[in-house]
């Protein structure tokens, strides 16, 4: 069930973030970011931390 699915925050060499489930692999070309957690409290995480949405190559 979706409220009962954990997340974990991955993050791409362009600096950008997304959630994915807990249970999958973390695919290709993305990495852990560090915070695992409910959907809520990742997106909070997300919001936080990416203040600047242009990939990395472009600022």
């Amino acid at each position: 069930m979706e409220e009962q699915r954990t997340y974990v925050v991955v993050v791409n060499h362009e600096e950008q973030y997304a959630l994915w489930p807990e249970e999958l692999a973390i695919p290709a070309g993305w990495q852990d970011a560090g915070k695992h957690g409910t959907k809520e409290e990742c997106l909070a995480y997300v919001q936080e931390v990416w203040t600047d949405l242009r990939p990395l190559s472009l600022r």
